[in-house]
């Protein structure tokens, strides 16, 4: 085991050193650029989109969609990832967390919309997509679509399912002194209740829990933040010069911080990885920006909403600079030291509401991703019980094997579609104009399978021709 521990984490640290860390930044900032800062400028528009109803009355909402994504953001990255990354680069970690999503928002945004333009019928009412979709349709690679398909379903249905597991045994064991046997066979059963309970059940669980759970944790953190109002301008003093002290510099703990908040706000909130548009693909709407610009949204409140809340609980404890590296601990530590003994088994009980909405959501991607591969009831029902199989191991295996898991699946899985979207990019920026154009009209925009050029191979029984919507109208 130590064996094959040391070798997922060089091949991790190459990864991310000499590949993701530029990449990642840089295919952001040209996004950026491209979108004319539109991720950031829209962001009041974002907030009146979340509330719209589908096109056509029928199907997944842009909330219920934006839930599902949330579901699998919304996890233990926000709390184990974000005190982890403390712990190991520093606090000026958070300020890479803080980069990453202003950056990554654009890369959230083209990723979703591509996901709409190139989503398929699941039904009369229901759709499918995601990067294997697009990497197929339009780059006409399915070889690539199936490969990125095999990776996004062991990152999210395994690895990164190992990784909750582990974060709800280790908060509950801490909390409650509960045998990890034990709690591994709870969480085994209970998630495998969810997983046979069907895609249906995963949308209404999502719905529900990740507002409760996520709402819950930020009010108590903003509780902390304003009794503690006169430490917050030290604190962001703390984190700007743990980014870019001199001494920070001059002792390479700077290259620590930048990869640390690099990786963890990837893992927390997923922008550029090709996770989120699985279930942006899923939402019925009367134009793809709409989406995109939904998961934009997304990318800015997992991070600078429940990232930096746990960031400032843990900096305004003080106890980053201990020796505790299990990051979940670390957060029950800094919150009870903050409000009291009671905090460490609040968060324990959070920690399960946030890792098992993450567990419904990571299902949901493979899920989505073997019936691109090929529709098979043997292949699904095998890969329920990986899903859960997975869940148990997680539960008793190491900390830094799960960690290590996942951050070298999630390297491999972002890096394929980062490629593909810096390829496929001008035909989101294509549909962002047609969206604004219409917007500006005063029009509420509506997409069609030729209405846009230099977009090809649209699925005509997904988004009809305007000139058959012209028709109807007509007659």
């Amino acid at each position: 085991m130590d064996i094959l521990l040391k070798i997922i984490e060089s091949a991790s640290d190459f990864m991310w050193t000499y590949i993701m860390m530029g990449l990642l930044l840089l295919v952001g900032l040209y996004f950026t650029l491209r979108l004319r800062m539109t991720t950031f400028t829209q962001i009041p528009h974002m907030f009146k989109l979340i509330g719209e109803k589908t096109a056509d009355g029928k199907g997944v909402s842009s909330f219920q969609a934006f839930c599902i994504s949330a579901a699998a953001r919304v996890g233990t990255g926000n709390l184990a990832g974000v005190a982890l990354a403390i712990s190991v680069g520093g606090p000026g970690a958070v300020f890479w967390m803080w980069l990453m999503a202003f950056l990554g928002a654009a890369s959230g945004f083209v990723e979703a919309t591509l996901a709409q333009i190139y989503k398929t019928r699941d039904g009369e009412a229901s759709f499918r997509g995601g990067p294997a979709y697009y990497m197929e349709k339009a780059l006409g690679k399915r070889w690539l679509g199936v490969t990125f398909a095999v990776i996004i379903t062991l990152t999210f249905g395994l690895a990164f399912n190992s990784v909750q597991a582990n974060t709800i045994v280790s908060a509950f064991h801490s909390s409650f002194g509960i045998s990890k046997g034990l709690l591994a066979i709870v969480m085994t059963v209970i998630s495998a209740l969810i997983i046979f309970g069907g895609t249906k059940v995963i949308v209404k669980v999502s719905e529900i829990i990740v507002p409760v759970m996520a709402g819950g944790y930020i009010l108590l953190a903003i509780g902390i933040i304003i009794f503690h109002i006169t430490d917050i301008p030290h604190a962001f003093m703390i984190i700007f010069q743990d980014a870019f002290g001199i001494k920070e510099i001059a002792g390479g703990a700077v290259g620590v911080a930048m990869m640390q908040g690099i990786k963890r706000g990837m893992f927390s909130n997923e922008a550029g990885m090709g996770s989120a548009p699985q279930a942006a693909a899923t939402a019925n709407v009367s134009h793809p920006v709409k989406q995109g610009f939904i998961q934009s949204l997304g990318v800015y409140v997992d991070t600078f909403g429940v990232c930096t809340a746990t960031a400032f609980i843990v900096i305004l404890s003080g106890l980053y600079t201990s020796t505790e590296s299990d990051g979940i601990v670390l957060t029950q530590d800094a919150l009870s030291s903050l409000v009291g003994s009671w905090a460490g088994i609040f968060i324990a009980l959070i920690v399960l509401l946030f890792a098992f909405s993450s567990v419904v959501g990571n299902y949901f991607y493979g899920e989505s991703n073997i019936n691109f591969i090929k529709r098979s009831k043997t292949w699904l029902f095998i890969y329920r019980v990986a899903v859960v199989a997975m869940v148990a191991v997680g539960s008793m295996a190491s900390l830094d094997f799960v960690w290590g898991i996942a951050d070298l699946f999630m390297a491999i899985m972002a890096f394929i579609n980062l490629i593909a979207i810096v390829l496929l990019g001008k035909i989101a920026f294509r549909a962002l104009k047609d969206y604004m154009g219409q917007k500006q009209a005063g029009k509420n925009p509506q997409f069609y399978a030729d209405s846009v050029a230099g977009i090809p191979n649209v699925d005509e029984d997904v988004w009809a021709k305007q000139a058959d919507k012209s028709k109807v109208s007509s007659s």
